[in-house]
């Protein structure tokens, strides 16, 4: 064998002798590199995670063994789409989780599925697609988090909660999921029957709240504003801070001013609405037409007449204000993920100093 020969042969040896130790190193690099650019803590978990309950369901996410293996226990399957850092998946996991009837209801009838909106883990959907989280995430349409999915038998979604309810709120979702009612009414109007909160017990007047009639075919016009719908009830808690707080605050007004706000009592019967879409209805048809689960919501709808964003449930004013933002900037056309752009907007305030206080 020729003396170039023996050096290739004695080389290769040599790097195969060594590849344990480079591969240890690489991986340490890796590690490091990971943590430099995600920041992640010391055990190698984002900033922000959350431990949940040993008692969720450690799935291997194929959605059709989970339907099936919680219908053979004569349970239903929530997929919990959470994030890192996420506030309200926080209050709901310490809140709520915390209360023992909850979590003992939530044991006894319900198989819980977490599922990270950013994450990578390959997921098997119904139809036996198989993806990554985050892209079936974006396929759910889960825009922020906590988002949670409560399927029936066959794997069809029979409540959708978008955003924290409280702990009252959650446990009548969980009755409402575990009696299997659906097919006798919708949420709203069972959540309605159990459970009618103490309040202000009228729907609150403001200046930027457009008066009737409405006719709100008027968005299509040239020079219109892009329309806010407001769909509340007279009895409504979260509705009152809403209007005695968030509304109030003098950057959440400057955000008003860009749109056409209207205010609609989603029970009323008498109100009457000519829909974008030039549709004649009245409030509380519409509300059912829109699948309006939560007072308050509120609807979003561009000069076409079409809705581009709503927000549901329990929201702080810096999550409000984000949104009006989001829409009337018409960021949605960019990054149609809010809770991307979100993230964006929070980094470049606290650039500018400004101190960001989810919970307020």
């Amino acid at each position: 064998m020729s003396r170039f020969g023996l050096s290739v042969i004695t080389c290769l040896l040599c790097l195969l002798v060594s590849m344990p130790s480079f591969a240890d190193s690489a991986k340490e690099v890796e590690t490091m590199l990971l943590k430099k650019e995600k920041n992640l803590n010391p055990d190698l978990t984002n900033p922000g995670s959350e431990e949940y309950p040993s008692w969720f369901k450690n799935s291997f996410l194929d959605l059709r063994d989970d339907v099936e293996e919680a219908k053979e226990a004569n349970k239903r399957v929530l997929l919990f789409f959470y994030q890192d850092g996420c506030p309200y998946c926080k209050k709901l996991l310490d809140v709520n989780l915390a209360q023992k009837s909850i979590s003992d209801k939530m044991k006894k009838h319900i198989d819980a599925i977490t599922i990270n909106m950013w994450g990578d883990r390959e997921i098997t959907d119904m139809s036996g697609q198989t993806m990554k989280e985050k892209d079936f995430a974006v396929k759910m349409k889960v825009m922020y988090t906590p988002t949670l999915l409560f399927l029936d038998e066959k794997g069809k979604v029979v409540l959708r909660v978008n955003g924290y309810y409280k702990p009252g709120k959650f446990t009548a979702a969980l009755d409402y999921v575990s009696g299997h009612l659906e097919n006798k009414s919708n949420f709203r109007s069972y959540y309605k029957k159990v459970k009618p909160p103490k309040s202000f017990g009228k729907l609150h007047e403001q200046p930027f709240i457009s008066k009737p009639p409405h006719n709100l075919t008027r968005v299509k016009k040239n020079t219109a504003k892009p329309l806010l719908v407001l769909f509340e009830q007279k009895q409504c808690p979260a509705c009152d801070e809403l209007h005695t707080d968030v509304f109030n605050r003098a950057e959440t007004l400057g955000y008003l001013q860009k749109f056409d706000v209207v205010q609609l009592d989603m029970w009323s019967k008498k109100t009457r609405v000519n829909t974008p879409q030039d549709k004649n209805t009245t409030a509380t048809k519409w509300a059912d037409d829109l699948d309006i689960k939560y007072a308050p919501s509120m609807v979003f709808f561009n000069n076409q007449g079409e809705e581009v964003f709503r927000a549901e449930a329990y929201f702080k004013s810096f999550h409000l204000q984000s949104v009006l933002d989001y829409v009337s900037s018409e960021s949605y056309k960019k990054q149609p993920n809010f809770q991307r752009w979100l993230e964006v907007r929070a980094d470049k305030l606290r650039e500018k100093g400004v101190e960001i206080n989810l919970m307020q």
